[in-house]
């Protein structure tokens, strides 16, 4: 028998599944990276001394797994690390007191984009219509309570991603870029494609 409780429910997920696919109308759609301009960037550390590094001699010898904002990566930190394969996180500005909070859930080397080469080719904005999004709520609740609250302050509503890079020619191995804020990448294809990337190393 079917109870109100499941109608409402139904209904309910139709609803949000409609204003998904209307709010999907009004954003940008990701452009994909060029391997050439990421390795050229220049990434500013963080912390006591401020030193300046091309992104490309981060990962040209081992890889590497570069997060754009996306703390929930560091879950995978110690796996990454038997692949002897880095996690790095990129963000977009210094905010001091937002970055020592992000610190607390990353145990990787943090570095500052300055021109958002990661964030692009097309820097990506959430519009204010995703905010009818359920998801978005949800995931904005999570970071509050997490402590990710000065992700919303700034140039907050950058939308990131996370890439998978490897060594040597063998260029991007994996892109996912956030469609909303705290769209998470899978977690799996990460792993998966760090360990194929180092075995094609070994081979």
């Amino acid at each position: 028998m079917v109870t109100v409780t499941t109608v409402l429910k139904a209904v309910s997920l139709f609803v949000a599944e409609v204003i998904s696919s209307i709010t999907d109308w009004f954003q940008t759609k990701p452009v994909w990276a060029d391997l050439k301009v990421l390795e050229d960037t220049e990434l500013k550390t963080t912390g006591g001394v401020h030193e300046r590094h091309k992104a490309k001699t981060l990962w040209e010898k081992t890889g590497a797994v570069v997060m754009i904002e996306a703390a929930e990566l560091s879950s995978l930190n110690s796996q990454l690390q038997d692949l002897e394969v880095p996690l790095i996180a990129v963000v977009k500005e210094n905010l001091g007191k937002e970055l020592d909070c992000f610190k607390k859930y990353f145990l990787g080397k943090v570095y500052v984009d300055q021109k958002k080469n990661f964030y692009g080719p097309q820097v990506r904005w959430m519009c204010l219509s995703m905010f009818l999004r359920i998801g978005v709520w949800r995931n904005i609740w999570r970071a509050y309570r997490r402590g990710f609250w000065g992700n919303l302050r700034g140039e907050g509503l950058v939308l990131g991603g996370v890439f998978v890079i490897g060594p040597g020619d063998q260029g991007i191995l994996l892109e996912h870029r956030e469609k909303e804020f705290g769209d998470k990448v899978n977690m799996l294809a990460v792993l998966r494609t760090a360990r194929k990337m180092r075995e094609d190393m070994k081979g």
